[in-house]
């Protein structure tokens, strides 16, 4: 995956991480609940980010990476669950939207949806990563720990709600069921009829198994065979979507998207299932929960998307040129809708179009700097990174009016700041790994 630093290498970065490294802006990073997924929290700087703000003792923005894209993008994208309960509050509060946004039951939903969404665009960039770097590549080692540490994440959260030992049984099932899709992505990429029949049985056996599971750990709050259908829906998903990549079809981020939007129903199914069963306070399924879920999907969903833009962008034959890439950048752009969509809904027209305009704006910022990292011209680097402390005010006043007041602009606006160093600095990772 390594290039040499060329005009087809800086042509790709700017058209193709104008759409990947943008979309985390609209985050506050302060706080977290149960519902919010751990980020990666090494740098190359040797600073310590346990309580790290994005911003210099003056204010100024400073980019935070690891190196790592994989790490990083989960960086970037574990502050969504945070967006989406920040944004929800305010916008709850704002139209009178029932239910509790905060209730444990909610963050139960809003956590499960973020971590099952995570898991299908891990599983789908790193099958596309051993496709195309190899499975013995460095790149594709860095893909498959960040997927290990998503399960790490879902393991640690079923155990608190069933126990250390229930954990650990769900860790090994899911473990499993990793593998077989591993075993199932390289029976097609290599054309073994056999093994992929084998594989794909394998994960019907294991939807079986996993519905049981669910139905105990939730005092049968969760039917076995619900789940187990749910499942089979996971797995008829993803595999179209493994599928896709290994046929090189343009559509296969339409089928990734498509994966990645089951589980999210997926997930609320469970949510309630176990939230029922474990006695937690609220409801999981009343409007408030919904809100926030929903927020929390499409923020999450834009990160992952447009790093598979990047990818596509990096890997594909024709580069930014290729059908693959412009189906990509299509996805990703179904996803800005769905999220101008979901403020028209309530805000209103002439505010969802606003947010549309502003949301454009500030991936120009970030293409500005992409630019300016992969060819080594400082001083852009650092005019981009201006203007993007200059995009933060507005965004917040934007949310501030939206929200009646509800999400105070300078809050919302000083949030912005370490969703605008992650991102940075997971382009920086971007141009280290990719741009030689």
């Amino acid at each position: 995956m390594r290039r040499t630093r060329s005009t087809y290498a800086v042509s790709v970065l700017s058209a193709g991480l104008a759409l990947s490294l943008t979309l985390a802006a609209c985050s506050d990073g302060d706080g977290g609940d149960t519902g919010s997924m751990p980020a990666a929290s090494s740098s190359t700087d040797g600073m310590d980010h346990d309580d790290m703000s994005g911003t210099s003792d003056t204010d100024e923005v400073m980019p935070v990476s690891t190196g790592d894209p994989f790490a990083d993008a989960r960086t970037a994208a574990a502050h969504m669950p945070e967006t989406g309960l920040t944004l929800a509050t305010g916008l709850a509060a704002a139209t009178g939207t029932a239910g509790e946004v905060d209730s444990e039951a909610a963050a139960l939903r809003a956590g499960l949806t973020a971590m099952l969404q995570e898991h299908v665009y891990l599983t789908g960039i790193g099958v596309a990563t051993a496709y195309t770097a190899g499975a013995d590549s460095e790149e594709f080692a860095a893909a498959k720990a960040a997927l290990d540490g998503n399960t790490q994440d879902l393991t640690d959260a079923i155990g608190s709600i069933a126990g250390e030992e229930q954990g650990d049984a769900f860790q090994q099932l899911w473990e499993t069921h990793i593998g077989y899709f591993v075993d199932y992505a390289v029976a097609v990429q290599g054309g073994d009829q056999a093994a992929a029949d084998a594989a794909r049985a394998e994960l019907d056996g294991y939807t079986t198994e996993a519905g049981t599971f669910f139905e105990q750990i939730s005092d049968g709050n969760l039917p076995a065979a619900a789940v187990a259908e749910s499942l089979a829906m996971h797995v008829t998903t993803l595999t179209a979507a493994i599928d896709a990549m290994a046929a090189g079809d343009p559509g296969a981020s339409d089928a990734l998207r498509a994966a990645a939007q089951h589980v999210g129903e997926g997930a609320a199914t469970i949510a309630a299932g176990l939230a029922t069963g474990a006695g937690l306070p609220g409801d999981a399924m009343d409007d408030a929960s919904t809100l926030r879920s929903t927020l929390t999907a499409l923020l999450q969903e834009h990160v992952y998307l447009a790093s598979f833009a990047v990818f596509t962008a990096y890997t594909a034959d024709g580069g930014v040129e290729s059908d693959a890439f412009t189906s990509a950048a299509a996805t990703l752009d179904a996803n800005s809708v769905a999220l101008s969509d979901a403020v028209t809904s309530l805000a209103g027209e002439e505010k969802g179009a606003e947010f549309l305009n502003l949301w454009r704006e500030h991936i120009g910022f970030f293409v500005d700097y992409a630019v300016a990292d992969a060819t080594g011209d400082e001083d852009g680097r650092q005019q981009a990174l201006t203007d993007l402390d200059g995009y933060r005010p507005q965004a917040g006043a934007f949310f501030e009016e939206v929200s009646g007041g509800e999400l105070p602009a300078d809050d919302v606006a000083a949030g912005l700041g370490m969703h605008v160093s992650t991102l940075a600095g997971a382009i920086d990772s971007l141009a280290a790994t990719l741009v030689a």
